[in-house]
């Protein structure tokens, strides 16, 4: 059976001719991979009940899938439902879904806390390390953020609309002695 034959696709902008066809097949595997997440993903999903936990526990558990540049995939979970040597355990305590973004001069982190007001939120920095909290009589949320640098503790700024937090922080910039 013969090969299929891969069209090359170029373009002239007046100053050389631009090939397109690693582009586009680079598009054509990543829609193939999403397309595969999405239907393992109706595979993964699970409803039901949790032997030996009271009725009114709620379980939330999901996760997340991020490439860098390198091109290594990072899985990282939310949610309070953990695994224990005796098996799954409904904390009361959810860690939520966390984002941290590496800029010039400031890291940006944003989390879903959902259900919580503003003034129930507490943000506290240590180091390189952000401490996320919150809570009311439904919701309970706690996440330790390792920052990819060390940043200011003056500096922070934060926005909450729409349960997603978002908080910029400045970074330390460091000195050089000669």
């Amino acid at each position: 059976m013969p090969e299929k034959e891969e069209k090359e696709f170029e373009v002239d902008f007046g100053v050389g001719k631009i090939r397109f066809d690693g582009l586009f097949k680079g598009i054509g595997n990543l829609i193939d991979l999403a397309s595969k997440l999405g239907e393992e993903s109706e595979e993964i999903k699970k409803v039901g009940e949790i032997k030996g936990l009271p009725k009114q526990a709620k379980g939330v558990y999901g996760f997340s899938v991020r490439t860098l540049v390198g091109g290594k995939p990072i899985i990282e979970t939310f949610g309070n439902l953990k695994e224990t040597p005796k098996g799954p355990v409904v904390e009361e305590v959810r860690e939520p879904m966390v984002d941290t973004f590496d800029e010039k001069d400031h890291i940006l982190v944003i989390a879903e806390l959902p259900g919580v007001s503003e003034e129930e939120i507490k943000i506290d920095v240590e180091g390189d390390i952000l401490k996320l909290t919150a809570s009311n009589k439904d919701r309970k949320y706690a996440k330790e953020v390792l920052l990819p640098a060390k940043v200011k503790r003056e500096g922070m700024k934060s926005v909450y609309k729409n349960g997603i937090l978002e908080v910029t922080l400045e970074k330390e910039t460091v000195s050089v002695d000669r």
